[in-house]
């Protein structure tokens, strides 16, 4: 069984939606440092082969070695594969396009699925999984491994589909390796307030989701934007911003009062 962390929240969050371009890479760097800021030890590991959650956090193509590609196969610990981002309490596992054969690689092991819950046994503090977009052994490997997933979900016409396949494996995942997976929430991403469309989107997916959607909303947010192609958390990038604020807020929400959030969503 795994240790419960001192703010009683899962250890291990899978950031997931096998729709590209929703904002899973942003939540992850920046729920991560929201979650720093608070003072908990949080690592970021990027297991998405375009390894956009290093770059956002200043690693150098160069300085990826051991990886994550290494940690999923046994070629590496966790301890070793971990590094410092230069923000307090946060560390990545970073990523190199050598993932992308990852699935290849694994696909005849025993417990091919296991792996990486294998990896983070005893993982210390807070991990958020930066999955890829897609349903693959990548993904279902995070799942094994995490307590609960964030599912971000962008505030547009199509918002809702695909997410019935997700839904689906991860009641797949529940019935054959972790039972106790859970949808820590789903969280709109990129809304515009101003636009009506973005309005009746919330509004929709607040009526079909119903608790399992988190209170705070992502604003479409220029700074959140700006922020990786300077190789920072829009938190220090731009602290003032409303995506910082979005982030503290959702951190916030994490880790105040998550006994109520895992009741409502434990059969979500």
């Amino acid at each position: 069984m795994r240790q419960e962390n001192h703010v009683t929240t899962p250890r291990i969050i899978a950031i997931a939606n096998q729709k590209g371009g929703v904002g899973k890479t942003t939540t992850a760097i920046n729920l991560g440092a929201a979650l720093a800021e608070l003072g908990q030890d949080v690592t970021v590991i990027d297991l998405d082969p375009q390894g956009n959650a290093s770059t956002g956090l200043g690693i150098a193509a160069e300085q990826r070695t051991p990886n994550s590609y290494d940690l999923l196969i046994g070629d590496a610990a966790f301890a070793a594969a971990r590094r410092p981002t230069g923000h307090a309490h946060l560390s990545i596992v970073p990523a190199t396009a050598d993932l992308a054969s990852a699935e290849l690689d694994i696909a005849s092991r025993a417990r091919r699925t296991h792996l990486l819950a294998a990896a983070l046994e005893g993982a210390p503090g807070i991990v958020l999984i930066d999955c890829p977009p897609a349903l693959g052994l990548l993904t279902l490997n995070a799942m094994v491994a995490a307590d609960s997933l964030i599912v971000p979900l962008q505030a547009e016409f199509y918002a809702l589909e695909g997410l019935s396949q997700l839904m689906l494996t991860v009641r797949e995942v529940r019935a054959t390796a972790n039972p106790d997976l859970r949808i820590e929430g789903v969280l709109l991403t990129m809304s515009d307030s101003r636009l009506n469309l973005s309005q009746q989107v919330e509004a929709d997916v607040r009526n079909t989701l119903g608790p399992l959607v988190f209170e705070t909303v992502v604003p479409r947010n220029i700074r959140v934007s700006e922020s990786p192609s300077h190789a920072l958390p829009v938190i220090h990038y731009d602290p003032a911003s409303k995506g910082s604020a979005a982030y503290r807020a959702l951190a916030q929400e994490i880790v105040s009062a998550p006994g109520t959030r895992q009741r409502k969503s434990a059969n979500g």
